[in-house]
């Protein structure tokens, strides 16, 4: 067993795990932190990304013990210091980016991570920059006007169903 501290959304946390387990597997399990998904445990899907140090990584594909001394940023660290939705999270809504809402918070990371590298990427940059993560039911397109939207740039609304 090995003794792990962190930084999680702001919160130092820390605790005792085994070396293999996975950084989604502590965050999850030990912290409670479910919002953060596993989906294919094969680093396929992009369920469980999360931040680590600012840069955007699967959490199955990490150790917790790798994190350790890190600032980990999870979908529960998106949200405004009030509880209301962020940008990002809010674009998602508005532009119905979203259907069983399971890969939504690996793509909201996704997202945010790209906008912070890239602030007003074109719909192409969006497309490829979200290839690791997997949909399989909105077939993305309202999830890449949610990002545009996200990034401040005029997209046409979603018609409402």
């Amino acid at each position: 067993m090995t003794n792990v501290s962190m930084t999680v959304n702001g919160k130092s946390v820390s605790g005792e795990v085994e070396g293999r387990t996975l950084l989604v597997e502590f965050l999850r399990e030990g912290l409670g932190l479910t919002g953060t998904h596993v989906g294919c445990d094969t680093s396929q899907c992009g369920a469980c990304v999360v931040h680590v140090d600012g840069k955007a990584v699967k959490a199955c594909t990490m150790f917790a013990a790798e994190a350790e001394g890190a600032e980990v940023k999870t979908i529960e660290g998106m949200a405004i210091a009030d509880g209301s939705l962020g940008t990002i999270q809010q674009a998602f809504q508005d532009y119905h980016g979203l259907q069983c809402g399971f890969c939504t918070p690996g793509m909201v990371m996704s997202a945010a991570a790209l906008l912070a590298d890239n602030p007003r990427p074109s719909e192409a940059e969006v497309r490829s920059y979200l290839e690791g993560n997997l949909c399989r039911c909105t077939g993305y397109h309202n999830i890449v006007k949610a990002i545009m939207a996200a990034s401040g740039q005029s997209v046409e609304p979603v018609a409402a169903e």
